[in-house]
Formats: C-alpha cells, sequence, structure tokens
C-alpha cells in the first residue's frame, strides 16, 4: 500500500456538535467514538507519529499492548453484530485491517484484523465489497502463507465464507488459480500441522475449491504429479515436491480421532478426486500413496464405522463419511484390482461392512406406522427428505461396491465367508433383496457358486427369490 487510510471523522449534527444519542451504533449500545479511537490506534501501530529506532520498531511491532489487544479484541466480537459490521464498512475499517496486514509483524494484530474481516464477510453485501476489492484480495490471500496457526486459521474461515456466497466464489478461485503458491502452502499445512481446527478448517476450503471448480482440482492433482522414475525431480532436497493425497491422508489421519466432521471433510475431498481419472491415478500411481489410503479406508469400515455393536441409529451420524469412503474404496477397487494389498483377505470384512450398513439402513428408513402429530410431521418433512436423500446415497454407493466385490468371489472365498459368518443366511438376504433388480446377473453369477459350496442354502435363497429361478 502506498499510505494507510485516514481515520473516520467523528459524527456530528448540522451545528458540528456530537448528535444527542447518535453514538451508538445502528440498534447497539457500542460507541461511534470509542470505535473510532480504537481504529485510529491500529493507524497509529502501523504508522506510528514518531517512530523509534528500526530495531526497536521491529521488536515492538511482534508484541501488541495489552490494553489495545483487548479494545481490538472487543471490536472483534461487536463485528458479528450486522450494525457493527456494515458501520466498519461505511468508514472503510477492510482498508484500515489492510494496512496493518501489509505492515504488521504482530501475530496476534494479524489475527484479530482477519478475524474482524472474516465477521463482516458473513454479511452478503459487505462479502461482495471485501470480495471486490483486489488488492485486499491479494493481501489476504497472502496471509495463507503466515507461520501463525491462528492467523492462518482466521484467514481459512473467511476464505471459505466468501467461497459459500454464489456471487463471489469465482473470483475467489481465479484468485487462487494465479497464486500456485497457495497450493504449496495448503499442502504444507495438511501435511505437517498438528492444529486440528486449522486442519478441518483448511480440509472445509479445498473441499469447497474442489467442488467449485474441477479444472482447478485437476491443476492441484497435476501439480505433484509423480514423475517417471528416469526424471528424477530436480533440486528435490532443496524444494520439496507435494503431492495432494499424501497430504490429505496426513491431515485426514490428524484429526481422525478429535475430529469426525474434519475426517468427514477429507473422505469427501478424496471422492471429489476419484470423480476424475487424474485424481483416481493420483491415488493409485504411487503403490505407497494407494496401500496408504485403501488401508486408512479399510480400517475405518472395518473397524471403526457402524460396528455391529453400535446401534442401528449410528448410520445418521455416519451416512456422508460412509457413502464417501464406500465410493473412493470402490474407486480403488475397481480400477487397480490387481494391487497387493486387494489381494489379502480384504474381500470377505468389507462384504461384512457393507451387508451391515445395508441392514442398518432399513432400519433407518423404516416410517413410523402410527403419526401423531402431523404438524411435527411438516416441520420435520425438509429434513427428513435430506436424511433420505443421504441414506439413498449411501445405499447405492453400498450396493454398488457390494456388487463389484460379489463379482470377484472365488469358491473358496464364498466357502470361507460361510464358516466365518461374513455370508450367512441373514446376510446374504440382506444382500440379494439390495441388490436385485438392478444386479440381477452379478446375484445369479453368486448363486450358481454358492450351489457347489452350500446347495441347501442356495436352494433356500432361490425360494426367497423367485426371480433368480429364471436365471439360475
Amino acid at each position: 500500500m502506498d499510505r494507510n487510510p485516514s481515520p473516520p471523522p467523528p459524527s456530528r449534527d448540522e451545528d458540528g456538535d456530537e448528535a444527542a444519542g447518535g453514538d451508538c451504533i445502528g440498534s447497539t449500545v457500542y460507541s461511534k467514538h470509542w470505535l473510532f479511537g480504537v481504529l485510529s490506534g491500529l493507524i497509529q501501530i502501523v504508522n506510528p507519529e514518531n517512530p523509534k529506532s528500526s530495531s526497536d520498531d521491529e521488536e515492538q511491532q511482534t508484541e501488541l499492548d495489552e490494553e489495545m489487544e483487548n479494545e481490538i479484541c472487543r471490536v472483534w466480537d461487536m463485528s458479528m453484530d450486522e450494525d457493527v459490521a456494515l458501520f466498519l464498512q461505511e468508514f472503510n475499517a477492510p482498508d484500515i485491517f489492510m494496512g496493518v496486514l501489509a505492515k504488521s509483524k504482530c501475530p496476534r494484530l494479524r489475527e484479530i484484523c482477519v478475524g474482524i474481516l472474516g465477521n463482516m464477510a458473513c454479511f452478503q453485501e459487505i462479502c461482495v465489497s471485501i470480495s471486490s476489492d483486489k488488492n485486499l484480495g491479494q493481501v489476504l490471500l497472502h496471509c495463507l502463507y503466515d507461520s501463525d496457526p491462528p492467523t492462518l486459521l482466521e484467514t481459512s474461515r473467511l476464505l471459505l465464507t466468501c467461497l459459500s456466497q454464489t456471487e463471489v466464489a469465482s473470483v475467489w478461485v481465479e484468485r487462487i488459480r494465479e497464486q500456485p503458491a497457495i497450493y504449496d502452502s495448503i499442502c504444507f499445512i495438511m501435511s505437517s500441522s498438528t492444529n486440528v481446527d486449522l486442519l478441518v478448517k483448511v480440509g472445509e476450503v479445498v473441499d469447497k475449491l474442489f467442488d467449485l471448480d474441477e479444472k482447478l482440482m485437476l491443476e492441484w492433482v497435476r501439480n505433484g504429479a509423480v514423475q517417471p522414475l528416469d526424471q528424477p525431480q530436480e533440486d528435490s532436497e532443496e524444494q520439496p515436491v507435494f503431492r495432494i493425497v499424501p497430504c490429505v491422508l496426513e491431515a485426514a489421519k490428524q484429526v481422525r480421532s478429535e475430529n469426525p466432521e474434519g475426517l468427514d471433510v477429507y473422505m469427501h475431498i478424496l471422492q471429489l478426486l476419484t470423480t476424475v481419472d487424474d485424481g483416481i491415478q493420483a491415488i493409485v500411481q504411487c503403490p505407497d500413496t494407494g496401500k496408504d489410503t485403501w488401508n486408512l479406508l479399510f480400517d475405518l469400515v472395518c473397524h471403526e464405522f457402524c460396528q455391529s455393536d453400535d446401534p442401528p441409529i449410528i448410520l445418521q451420524e455416519q451416512k456422508t463419511v460412509l457413502a464417501s469412503v464406500f465410493s473412493v474404496l470402490s474407486a480403488i477397487y475397481a480400477s487397480q484390482s490387481e494391487q497387493e494389498y486387494l489381494k489379502i483377505g480384504k474381500d470377505l470384512p468389507l462384504i461384512d461392512s457393507l451387508i451391515r450398513v445395508l441392514q442398518n439402513l432399513e432400519h433407518c428408513q423404516k416410517k413410523p406406522e402410527n403419526s401423531a402429530e402431523s404438524n411435527t410431521e411438516e416441520t420435520k418433512k425438509s429434513d427428513l427428505t435430506q436424511d433420505d436423500f443421504h441414506l439413498k446415497i449411501l445405499k447405492d454407493i453400498s450396493c454398488e461396491f457390494l456388487s463389484n466385490i460379489f463379482q470377484v468371489l472365488t469358491k473358496e472365498t464364498v466357502a470361507q465367508g460361510l464358516k466365518e459368518g461374513q455370508l450367512s443366511k441373514q446376510k446374504c438376504s440382506c444382500a440379494f433383496a439390495n441388490l436385485l433388480p438392478f444386479y440381477s446377473p452379478v446375484v445369479a453369477d453368486f448363486l450358481k457358486i454358492l450351489q457347489e459350496v452350500d446347495e441347501a442354502l442356495a436352494g433356500n435363497l432361490e425360494e426367497s427369490f423367485p426371480s433368480l429361478k429364471v436365471q439360475t
């Protein structure tokens, strides 16, 4: 910036005096004059009238006076009020914050200023104004290179808020595309940070970016693509090359136990990657990455989510993350079934998990027979519809994955499944009920194998599902 903006003038009436009762901001009890004083203090911090020596000044800029910090934090809290946010916008407070971010070396001050802007951006009119300011946009994106986790967290929160506004989302996507270094910064955070709150928010930003713009997702996938062995990376020791999938996996492992919602976000990122061929290749092209991805997701569905001792209703909490995990596992399974990490006893545990999910789905989708309060039903109708929608997605993904596994089952594997209980009569009935009629050929082929292993069970299933008799 060439200069810091001038502080806003105090509000006065036509006679030049302060208007009686006019010191309040909108309908709040907050004082305009007090706020002017804080904003003026911010300008003074960045551009002192009597600067000390450069070394003293640099030391001073890294710390924030306790009284000033308390006052700015009050503004941070106040900025959640729309009247205050609009007042700050009217008096060009974003320009003041931009000056602070461009010049200050105080991490706490930078965090607070970005936090205030993040609160202000929650209101559409202000979000559009902030987003249309190209200089402010560049300064804010530059905060993604900061080394201070709280500042990174507030920057990510602000960015996610703007990306969630349809009117301005494309502006931010384009700005991010124009700064390739943002990719490295975000990958570094995901691969090295232990701050779970930061990892979750950065994951939400990446998830939103990939959901908004497939072109950007492909650019990021290709950015760290594995080069052929005969073309090693140059200067790899000095300039590490980040690849998106290992970074996402590392972040997912970090948030796994502490933040289920964060894990859901990272699983959805992987699911978005599998919607394009380059994304699937980014997962399976490197054996270590493919194995790490498979093992993490396999462990989640076989040992953590929707376990036999969980109540069926748990599926309502886990439906979206399970849909993402099964979708990614299915994509890997379909594209790289010859990989060694898919060959060692993986089919039966997955069949067991998939059928258990389908059994619980049947329970969750049961409607109460007698509805007492129609008004209550009306108020919850949209929520129920949304739940049904996500449950249907989970069912469709589970059935497709189960059918893929059924197609490669051998006589030996079926015999083992019957012995260990993964393919009992009850579970086979559940599988058939969900796979028919869309996957009739797959079920028919499986039944032929089952007849060789347990003819009585195969006969019972045929009786339960007459449509199969025509095909077998």
